[in-house]
């Protein structure tokens, strides 16, 4: 959904155009009937810090020696 709205409403009515933008609008702000920027929602993230942590806490350990031997066993280090 794009909608139009001028500096003047923007400035009047602020808080229901980002009400408007926060349900999925985008507004396009014009000045003098012509367009100059553009509001839209920022995307949602996609999962929050505490999913995230969740996620890493399952994840399985790594020997650091045991990484560094697969690394090694791929990348030749001779030059």
């Amino acid at each position: 959904m794009v909608n139009e709205v001028s500096v003047r409403d923007l400035r009047n009515r602020g808080g229901d155009v980002l009400d408007d933008v926060e349900r999925g609008a985008t507004m396009t702000v014009t000045r003098n009937g012509r367009p100059v920027a553009e509001l839209r929602p920022i995307p949602k993230a996609r999962y929050t810090t505490d999913e995230i942590w969740e996620q890493a806490q399952r994840l399985p350990s790594v020997s650091a020696d045991s990484w560094r031997r697969d690394i090694d066993s791929v990348i030749d280090q001779s030059w």
